[in-house]
């Protein structure tokens, strides 16, 4: 019986990515820029094995240097605890369905110390509703102690300024979805600000990493190797390609606040993924931060974020120099037309297809995964609005 074209091919990509996955692996030291491409690359990283060896490669983690289990003298008199545990207790659908009772309530109390145990270490970072979601996702994949290890690193660079005291980085890292939208898309963004629907809809799924919106663990946790090999404001462009993806469902709603926000803010769960994940990589490349940092219509000086800590982390991990930091872009005093957006719709345009070609790459999500390793960030973080259920 002679097997399917499509299902040898997809089984002969999976065992060549597998063997370059443990080539990258091997090597002294490990090869991150080849671990990145392949956790960005169609599939990502394939298992939860091998995201135990290759998440701590792409967070310059030392898993010989785990933190030792914490003591029960953690929980007292912490300020944190009485909300952790309580957004803790309501995170039941986000463990495998069928789990036995007492399975599940081990984790959540190691949930609880994984938390606990971070903020303790980084007193400068703020609990914020919503980082549960995130820090269960490392502990179902790879354990409690070096889930501890991760998500202290992911929380002192990637999530750093998710953990401000305030919200204001978290607004303006929010701030760059609509001109995304824009330089893509202009008829969905006029129809979107006419509705001034802003961008709330889509801070649960900044703050989570799509944790909190998805169900089906699988997806959550491919998006995690998305994001993990790439720049810490991929998200926003994940983001962006979900609203561009839903275009005609947005301009069949009535053009009001109320009905777009209501269909925004629910995430179908039957997306093409991996389609997604290409063009988010695709339009990073195309529309970098820096360039979207030249076109903001005000620049303010940049506050100590993230940026700053994650240099020193890209310059550890991968020995690359980081990108300009971006700077906030202001909608109220629009951008010409002859400086703006036709300036970055056609050159970079022409630099993407460039750096395709200097690559030999044959999609433009390899570029973008040799550009990610290049850049840095800025990011931000908090409302004080109830946005989860």
């Amino acid at each position: 019986m002679r097997a399917e074209p499509g299902r040898h091919g997809s089984e002969f990509r999976r065992r060549r990515k597998l063997n370059d996955i443990q080539k990258a692996l091997s090597r002294d030291p490990p090869d991150v820029a080849m671990l990145r491409r392949m956790a960005i690359s169609e599939g990502g990283l394939l298992t939860d094995e091998i995201r135990c060896q290759v998440w701590p490669r792409l967070l310059n983690v030392n898993t010989e240097d785990l933190p030792p289990p914490p003591g029960p003298e953690l929980r007292v008199d912490n300020k944190d605890y009485q909300q952790v545990l309580l957004d803790v207790r309501r995170s039941l659908r986000r463990f495998p369905p069928g789990m036995p009772l007492k399975e599940r309530e081990d984790l959540q109390e190691q949930l609880i110390d994984i938390i606990l145990q971070v903020l303790d270490r980084n007193r400068q970072l703020h609990y914020y509703q919503g980082y549960h979601d995130i820090v269960v996702t490392f502990l179902l994949v790879v354990g409690g102690p070096l889930a501890t290890a991760l998500v202290d690193k992911l929380s002192t660079h990637h999530l750093r300024d998710f953990m401000d005291p305030t919200m204001d980085n978290t607004k303006h890292i929010l701030n760059y979805l609509m001109p995304i939208i824009e330089l893509v898309n202009p008829t969905l963004y006029d129809f979107m600000q006419r509705a001034e629907v802003g961008t709330i809809f889509a801070l649960s799924w900044l703050i989570t990493w799509f944790g909190h919106v998805l169900s089906d663990f699988r997806h959550v946790v491919r998006l995690y190797d998305f994001f993990l090999a790439c720049h810490p404001l991929m998200p926003i462009y994940f983001a962006a390609v979900i609203v561009l993806h839903r275009e005609e469902e947005v301009l069949d709603c009535e053009c009001d606040m109320a009905s777009v926000h209501h269909l925004l803010s629910k995430i179908p769960q039957d997306l093409p993924y991996e389609l997604l994940i290409s063009r988010a990589g695709d339009l990073f490349v195309q529309f970098p931060p820096s360039e979207l940092s030249r076109e903001a219509a005000l620049q303010h000086q940049a506050e100590r974020t993230a940026a700053s800590t994650f240099k020193d982390f890209e310059l550890a991990s991968t020995q690359q120099h980081p990108d300009m930091v971006l700077r906030r872009r202001f909608r109220h005093e629009p951008v010409l037309p002859e400086h703006g957006a036709k300036s970055v719709l056609t050159k970079p345009r022409t630099n993407r297809l460039v750096k395709l070609a200097v690559m030999g790459l044959t999609v433009a999500l390899g570029a973008a995964a040799l550009t990610i390793v290049k850049s840095a960030l800025e990011w931000a973080p908090k409302f004080e609005l109830q946005i989860f259920p």
